[in-house]
């Protein structure tokens, strides 16, 4: 069977969801009104709060979403076979993931633009907020420890793709000033930065000093460098240390200066590399060679580890701290939460979809996919490698060279995880800011204050020297328990999302259906990753998830209790509070 079917059959699913599904949500449940003063014509103060164009703004939302997480964790879940993979990811996306997104900004701009974490305390109460806060940190905190993670390892494995990621960052800057300064426009700008960096990836991968190897500058791998680290982990350590300098500059700097412009850009790059990767598709009809469901993964059940190893690619509680983080305080109009959201949460999806063919079809044979996927353990290893491969070699069918094709997707993967890497820092900056106010520590409430503690805490868990990859294996380590507390994440504000629902008159099934069932299936799973998997009485003890895990765990049931306790006190008393 060709490769064209699964992406026919997603297209598919994903228009209906967006024509008609969203559009009953905006109208009958949401009910937008376009009248609605948004945060950002209320508090506008040119560093967060911003009006913008919702073309722009979903540029900057969808990139701030679309990470490396969508690509990693279809790349992993085909291990049980491209069905349940394919499944997910569609129906996900369409009923919870669209519902979620959009929910969770139409709450933030009918709440001032606050987060979904302060808007716990409106809903469930101070107590609630104080837990989904910790909750909320500590996934944050993963997010920017596995990000890190990943760019550092592209860029030690894909050197002639550095540059092209480097040169960007003036480029941005610069059309943030052309546009804002100047009054001009980002369309033109944006798309000859494109050309200028894809034209740098293309001479970088022939000329070789051109290519910013750290491995080869510290001696070749083997080599001990002036730290008594390898070159390989020297260069990790530089690469991470460098990553951190970067988002607290770009984390603290006025949104229009530097996250705009070059989300901006990164939207068209993300629409690019979508059309690179499905022209090459359609053009070359590669063959599925995975099978359709893997009777061989037996080490592993699918469920529930399906649902929260797939996570960003199906349903992220990370969209949620975006839209209502930053995405809601530049939301021009009320009307446009659906093109925004909902249609952000659709282009996620495009993305795992196109992930996951790549990968099945990119294997010669069955035997070579099981023998690549042999265990969980090797599809984690391997699934970000072979979809570089994968989506290489469908890039190839547009006549882009094999030497430049591996390049091009390094620097469009790159480039969305250092997109979501710096907006990840500045929601971690803004959440606190909101603890200190909450303790009374108004030293961490400053902004330079707060964003040092985030960055240094990132750096320290990237870099925990113990673990299978040697030194800097910290985001290797966290992927298993930051897909669970995603999905977590997400499951909880979906929750918030049908209170606010009630409140407001409006029917909470279209959140409370995808919430049951998202929350059913990650608790289930984090109770056997955590006590059975990570547990001190395990056979393979660790006692960084395990500790990160729990936490997380016992927080996490207390606030369903909790709200499901408020909701029962409203229903008893017959009284339901206003909410926006």
């Amino acid at each position: 069977m060709s490769g064209i079917w699964l992406a026919l059959a997603g297209f598919l699913v994903f228009f209906l969801g967006y024509r008609f599904y969203s559009k009953f949500i905006a109208e009958k449940i949401y009910k937008l009104d376009p009248a609605y003063v948004t945060p950002a014509h209320k508090y506008k103060d040119g560093v967060d709060f911003v009006p913008t164009n919702k073309y722009v703004l979903w540029g900057h939302h969808f990139t701030s979403i679309a990470g490396a997480a969508p690509i990693l964790g279809p790349a992993i879940a085909v291990y049980w076979g491209w069905l349940p993979a394919l499944v997910w990811v569609v129906l996900g996306t369409v009923f919870a993931a669209g519902v979620h997104d959009s929910g969770t900004l139409f709450m933030s701009v009918r709440n001032k633009g606050q987060s979904v974490g302060t808007l716990a305390n409106k809903l469930i109460g101070q107590r609630a907020k104080i837990l989904f806060l910790f909750i909320i940190l500590l996934l944050v905190l993963m997010v920017n420890a596995v990000f890190a993670w990943v760019i550092a390892n592209l860029f030690i494995s894909n050197p002639s793709a550095v540059l092209s990621v480097f040169i960007q960052i003036p480029l941005a800057i610069w059309i943030g000033y052309h546009v804002y300064k100047r009054s001009g426009r980002m369309l033109l700008p944006s798309l000859v930065v494109l050309i200028v960096m894809y034209g740098t990836a293309v001479i970088a991968s022939y000329v070789e000093p051109l290519q910013i190897d750290l491995v080869r500058y510290f001696g070749g791998e083997g080599a001990t460098t002036f730290i008594g680290l390898n070159a390989t982990s020297a260069a990790f350590f530089t690469w991470i240390i460098i990553l951190m300098i970067y988002v607290y500059f770009a984390s603290t700097l006025p949104v229009w200066k530097l996250l705009q412009p070059r989300d901006y850009i990164n939207s068209h790059q993300l629409v690019i590399g979508l059309v690179i990767l499905y022209a090459g598709l359609f053009i070359t009809s590669p063959e599925v060679t995975a099978p359709m469901t893997n009777p061989a993964a037996t080490d592993t059940p699918w469920f529930p580890i399906l649902f929260i190893t797939i996570a960003c690619g199906a349903i992220s509680g990370f969209h949620g701290l975006v839209s209502s983080g930053t995405t809601s305080k530049q939301l021009n109009n009320e009307r446009d939460v659906r093109f925004v959201g909902y249609l952000g949460a659709v282009g996620e999806g495009l993305l795992a979809l196109i992930a996951i063919i790549a990968v099945v079809t990119f294997f010669s044979s069955t035997d070579a996919f099981t023998a690549t996927y042999s265990s969980f353990g090797a599809a984690s290893d391997g699934g970000l490698g072979v979809f570089v491969q994968g989506a290489a070699a469908l890039a190839t069918g547009l006549g882009i060279p094999a030497a430049v094709a591996p390049t091009i997707i390094a620097v469009i993967i790159v480039s969305f995880a250092a997109t979501t890497l710096d907006s990840s820092v500045r929601l971690m900056r803004y959440i606190i800011s909101e603890l200190g106010v909450e303790y009374s520590l108004p030293t961490i409430t400053k902004k330079h204050v707060a964003t040092a503690i985030a960055v240094f805490s990132s750096a320290a868990l990237a870099l925990i020297p113990q673990g299978p990859n040697g030194f800097g294996s910290g985001g290797y380590l966290l992927w298993p328990l930051f897909g669970t507390s995603n999905q977590l994440l997400a499951g909880i504000s979906l929750l918030l999302l049908a209170i606010f629902l009630r409140r407001r008159g409006s029917s909470m099934l279209p959140a409370l259906i995808p919430m049951v069932f998202l929350m059913f299936m990650t608790l289930y799973a984090m109770f056997v990753q955590v006590f059975t998997d990570w547990a001190p009485w395990a056979s393979n003890t660790d006692w960084l998830l395990f500790t990160f895990g729990s936490i997380i765990f016992v927080f996490a049931i207390w606030i369903v209790f909790t709200a499901f306790s408020v909701i029962s006190n409203e229903r008893k008393n017959n009284k339901f509070k206003d909410i926006g």
